[in-house]
Order: C-alpha cells, then structure tokens, then sequence
C-alpha cells in the first residue's frame, strides 16, 4: 500500500471554516464483508479494528448535548459492529436522524437476517453502494455476484417500503466512477438508473449521489502503481468549482474513528489529518463538547479538490 499524504500535503486549496455542526458521522470499524478497488477506507473482511461500547456510549453523550440532527453510520460495513443495533435504537430515542451507509450485501451476511427488518423498524435513511446499474462494472469493481446480491437487497428493502412514496423510509443509491474520472451529472445518471432498475428490476428508491473517487488509501495506491496518480490530481484541480465550496461536507459534519478521535470529515479521518487547524493535537469524542466547533479552521490538504471538482462531491452526492 502505497501512502498518499506526502503526496497531498502541500496545497493551495482555499481556506474554509466550520459552519454549525448537523451530522456527526461515525465509523464503526473498518471490517467488509467486500473489499472494492475505490475503497477509501481500505476496508477488507481481514480488518479487525471496531468501535467499542464504551466509546460508542461516549458518541452518544456528545448527540445529547451537541445539537447535532443526524447520526451517519459507515465503516467497513458499519453492520458487522455488535454495538449498531443498540447504537441504532439509543440515538433514535434522542430524536436523532440515522443513516446507514450499507453495501446492500451485508444484508445476508451470517447474524444479518433481521437486519433490513429493523432498520424500517426504527426508520433509518439508507444510503447504499452501487457503483453502477450494469451487472459486469458492478462485479469488476466490487467482486463476483455482488450486483445479484445487490438487487435482491434492493427488492427486499422495496418490499419493506424503502424508496415508496408515503413511507418514510429514505433508500438513497451511491455511484462511483469505475477509475480515474469524474463522475457525469448526477441528475441524468439518476434518471438512467431509475429507468433500468425500474424497467429490468422493479426497484425504486429515492435519490442517487454521484461521488468521486478520492485519491487515497486503495484507489490512490492502486493511482500510484499504475502512474496515474498526477493525472489524477490535474484533472481534480483543473475541474476545481469555487461554488462548490459553500456546500462541502465538513463545514458542518464532523468524522468520528473507531477509537473515538474525531476528524474534519472521513477523507481526513483516512489519511490522519486532524480536526481543524494544522499540526493541532488529536481531539476525542470525550472531550469535544468542550471545543467551540463553529468558526473553527477546517484542515485542508491536496485531496479536498475531489469534493469541489466539477459538480462538487460530498457524502450527500453532488454540491451544485
């Protein structure tokens, strides 16, 4: 594996501040039951790091006293923690928003079987990666069988009522670029993917996030092996869009690891850049309600270019 962060350390990307915080997104661990080439997270069913309770309980002390509206869940498979349901259930209590960044897979993943059925049950958003609506991009980038998978996961959550209007369960669908390209306008890719699955496969579901590939952890290894990681960053810079930069993810989210340290947003988190100015000590999760967050410099390196190339890219899809 390839280490990116001297490559991305000096920068001229602009200066941005935190805004009110929203979202506070958690990694629960990075073990998969996948291992994709675009993975930023280097996530792999060999991984064994996983939040534990006692940290997860201190999540859950900063949402009652933060404000925050919205609890956002990844990993790895975020899932696969032994803490999610009871994460799940605590912060719904509090009035919390939650979201599910799911792989769709997982669901029939050994222990998973109830898993679809709860997440309706306590109304969590689910936003889940398919990289695209064709069977052989989806399997190249994520493994053999994993589109099979993927739609019966689709149709399952359809028949719980993700994606029906008047349900109130939210099933967003995430696309990837297969390599080193900017992702095509997320309104017109949303319209295909709607009209394929719908015409070939009976889903629905409510909105598509076009993301770009970030170039760290394994897709930026996997740039730097095959000498394209420069080409890379020059198209991410030349496509960079100032107007993007009002709407970017961490002025108001902040990225939670599994030890509880907390980061800008989950890139950062990735590469170990710590919250808010540079060379600034690691903060945790115990100890952030003790930070005034709004105002705060947000840590900025090389790679934020791919959140403001083009149409922008964020965990919500695109900025503009």
């Amino acid at each position: 594996m390839h280490a990116t962060l001297p490559l991305l350390d000096v920068t001229d990307f602009p200066l941005i501040e935190r805004a009110r915080l929203d979202t506070v997104q958690v990694n629960l661990g990075y073990r998969c039951n996948q291992q994709c080439l675009h993975c930023h997270v280097n996530a792999s069913p060999k991984r064994k790091e996983m939040m534990t309770r006692e940290i997860v309980d201190q999540v859950l002390g900063f949402l009652r006293t933060s404000g925050a509206k919205a609890l956002d869940l990844t990993g790895g498979a975020p899932e696969l923690n032994p803490n999610f349901h009871y994460l799940v259930q605590q912060a719904r209590a509090l009035g919390v928003h939650v979201i599910d960044r799911c792989n769709l897979t997982v669901l029939f993943e050994p222990g998973q079987d109830d898993l679809a059925e709860f997440l309706a049950q306590h109304t969590v958003e689910i936003t889940a990666s398919l990289p695209c609506y064709l069977e052989a991009n989806v399997n190249q980038q994520r493994g053999s069988g994993v589109f099979t998978r993927s739609i019966r996961a689709l149709q399952q959550l359809n028949a719980l009522g993700y994606g029906q209007a008047g349900t109130g369960l939210t099933l967003n669908l995430v696309y990837n670029p297969q390599g080193a390209s900017l992702p095509p306008p997320q309104a017109a890719l949303e319209h295909d993917y709607k009209k394929h699955l719908g015409e070939q496969y009976g889903i629905v579901f409510n909105r598509l996030y076009a993301l770009a590939n970030m170039p760290i952890q394994r897709f930026g290894s996997t740039l730097i092996s095959h000498g394209g990681f420069q080409d890379y960053m020059a198209l991410l810079r030349g496509a960079h869009n100032p107007t993007a930069l009002d709407n970017v993810m961490c002025r108001n989210l902040i990225s939670v690891d599994w030890q509880g340290y907390v980061y800008d947003c989950d890139f950062n988190q990735m590469l170990g850049v710590a919250l808010g100015a540079a060379n600034t000590p690691r903060i945790h999760i115990k100890k952030l309600s003790e930070v005034k967050l709004s105002g705060k410099p947000i840590a900025v390196k090389d790679h934020c270019y791919g959140c403001t190339a083009g149409q922008g890219s964020s965990c919500g899809g695109a900025l503009i």
